[in-house]
């Protein structure tokens, strides 16, 4: 009878389905959460790339939220950055901003230039350890000076 009951419950298959979910799971867990920051972190180094290039743009053509009558501003150029890193939910300082509005750029003088750095913390850095320290982040852009006129 014994012997019976233990051989009816090893052909038992009722949860094995739930056992194998268990089991794999969690590392698809883990995958899953490691590609969204390392998505995070590709978008995030592209929006400041971004960010160098419009900076770098505006410092070049002395736009209105760079210059003031037409002569550059590092303190307008600054508070752009800082704006539009904001409004795309990047938090950045001063400290985060180097600008050259006479910069050589390829060997070649009368560029603007602008450098972005930034470090990047994972929202989950016990998890994904790789990204736990934070990751420098650094983009710079060139662009050529207009005359004034």
């Amino acid at each position: 009878m014994m012997r019976r009951r233990l051989a009816a419950w090893r052909r038992q298959e009722g949860g094995a389905s739930a056992v194998e979910f268990a089991l794999v799971v969690g590392p698809l867990f883990f995958l899953l959460l490691g590609a969204i920051e390392c998505g995070r972190l590709l978008w995030t180094r592209q929006i400041l790339q971004s960010l160098a290039i419009s900076t770098a743009r505006c410092m070049g053509v002395r736009q209105a939220v760079c210059a003031s009558s037409s002569t550059y501003s590092a303190t307008m150029t600054t508070a752009y950055v800082i704006a539009q890193a904001t409004k795309l939910g990047i938090t950045l300082t001063s400290a985060n901003v180097t600008l050259d509005a006479d910069a050589s750029c390829g060997g070649v003088s009368g560029f603007s230039s602008a450098t972005i750095s930034y470090t990047f913390v994972s929202v989950a850095p016990k998890l994904v350890t790789a990204l736990a320290g934070g990751v420098a982040i650094s983009a710079s852009a060139c662009f050529p000076n207009q005359p004034t006129s």
